[in-house]
């Protein structure tokens, strides 16, 4: 396993995914700009990933692992941890730049004659936290809906980067810009700390779940399949 995974970050990883996860966290800078949005970004590097520049799907990478001497599902398990990791390092340096965006956002809202006008629409940076685990959950449920499709052929890499990034939209957008404008759920954008890190948690818990189901299935798939 730790082979495969070495092989995941050195040679599957293309350089523009590490470009990808540095760039698209600073989107957390824009003023009035949904929050939520930002974590999509990070759904571009998977079909960087599985098919790539001279990489994956087009240098037959999936075929040179099942020719090592590995287990198909030990492959299947390597590239969900290559994945986390992008999650991971996106959300990192997205928070890393979450002080800076408020002093920013608090600088604009002193200045600014109309600081409504520069409000974020949903959820804002006052719930970042409860944000964290909205997108955690939802990065779980992509990569249950890609992971599945992908290696039921082994190459279905249009379909399952259509239907993920189109799944992950459409849940973003209801749980990060429209929760937040149900009557009642205003009450969202001032949660107490102490309950954001408890959903955190949670989510946290969810993910691990479902990605022990994507596993599963996937493995199961990649079994199937004759190269």
């Amino acid at each position: 396993m730790k082979a495969l995974i070495y092989k995941e970050m050195h040679l599957s990883m293309h350089p523009i995914c590490y470009i990808f996860i540095a760039l698209f966290p600073l989107m957390i800078l824009i003023p009035s700009y949904p929050l939520g949005i930002g974590f999509i970004y990070v759904l571009t590097c998977y079909p960087i990933l599985f098919l790539g520049a001279n990489k994956g799907q087009q240098s037959n990478d999936l075929l040179y692992s099942t020719l090592l001497p590995v287990r198909k599902k030990d492959i299947v398990l390597a590239r969900i941890f290559t994945v986390i990791f992008m999650q991971a390092a996106f959300v990192l340096v997205m928070t890393a730049l979450y002080p800076v965006a408020r002093i920013i956002n608090n600088a604009i809202a002193q200045s600014a004659e109309n600081p409504s006008e520069y409000k974020i629409p949903g959820l804002g940076l006052n719930c970042y936290v409860l944000l964290l685990g909205i997108a955690i959950i939802g990065y779980a449920i992509a990569d249950l809906i890609f992971f599945p499709i992908y290696y039921k052929h082994g190459k279905s890499i249009v379909m399952s980067t259509l239907f993920t990034i189109l799944g992950f939209v459409v849940y973003i957008g209801v749980f990060t810009i429209g929760l937040p404008f149900i009557p009642g759920l205003e009450i969202l954008n001032n949660l107490h700390i102490g309950i954001q890190f408890g959903i955190l948690g949670a989510a946290i818990l969810i993910s691990f779940a479902l990605h022990i189901i994507v596993y599963k299935v996937s493995a199961k798939r990649l079994e199937k399949v004759d190269f």
